[in-house]
């Protein structure tokens, strides 16, 4: 499946997929935005007040380093005037929940709508924050690359058989490698629901040009800015159910 297409922006814009409305959002269109923090910093900022609940502010405020409270703020501006965008509401007024945890089942998951309705996720570097929404579960991720030495030790994180495609690569050519394998996981497990609770090493999504989607799920790589590597997980959608044939003749 060819990447989809990207690329760095000022304010939130649909990247890919359907339009602000939760109807033409389908498996097989997520709407995909990227947010350049460095472009976004001053508009997220004068709309936090208005747009973050209690909880984000209190969370925003906690950063001691400027560009980490500036990511966050920039991504939860972008996050809930895109929902209400989508669900045609003011983004004050979008309601996000937790899901029940994967391992204990108390409400601390990942973020979620009420109903089910409308899936997103979000993800966020130094500088940039991605964002997808579907009508089934998705999970988006997006890194930085690396630098050689800060990959040295990654052969727990990886499938033995995506650690043995690393090894055989040239040296220069690991680090986007394995941003590129471990984007892609970390988009899946965070469309599940589990993260990185889970073994990362469990699933197989291929460190090669193609990634390899796990069964029932569509895997994507998104072009990012140089430097970068991100990647879409997409949920397949439920099978329709079989038709009732009705009592026997």
């Amino acid at each position: 499946m060819a990447a989809l297409t990207t690329g760095r922006l000022l304010v939130p814009r649909r990247l890919s997929g359907a339009g602000p409305a939760t109807a033409a959002l389908t498996p097989a269109g997520p709407g995909l935005w990227l947010v350049d923090t460095t472009e976004y910093r001053a508009h997220a900022a004068r709309h936090a007040p208005g747009t973050l609940d209690s909880v984000e502010l209190s969370r925003a405020a906690e950063f001691v380093r400027a560009a980490d409270r500036d990511g966050y703020v920039c991504a939860h501006v972008a996050l809930r005037r895109l929902l209400g965008a989508y669900l045609g509401m003011a983004a004050r007024e979008v309601v996000v929940e937790r899901a029940p945890c994967a391992h204990c089942d108390e409400p601390h998951g990942r973020p979620v709508l009420p109903g089910g309705t409308l899936h997103f996720s979000l993800s966020h570097c130094e500088g940039l924050s991605l964002l997808a929404f579907a009508a089934t579960p998705v999970g988006v991720d997006v890194e930085q690359v690396p630098d050689a030495a800060a990959i040295a030790e990654t052969a727990d994180v990886l499938h033995p058989r995506e650690a043995a495609e690393l090894a055989v690569l040239p040296a220069v050519e690991r680090p986007p490698a394995f941003t590129r394998v471990w984007t892609r996981k970390e988009a899946y497990l965070k469309g599940t629901g589990v993260g990185l609770s889970a073994d990362p090493a469990a699933d197989y999504v291929g460190a090669g040009p193609v990634p390899t989607a796990p069964p029932g799920w569509t895997l994507s790589d998104v072009l990012a800015p140089e430097g970068h590597h991100a990647a879409l997980a997409l949920a397949d959608p439920a099978p329709d159910p079989a038709p009732d044939p009705g009592p026997p003749g």
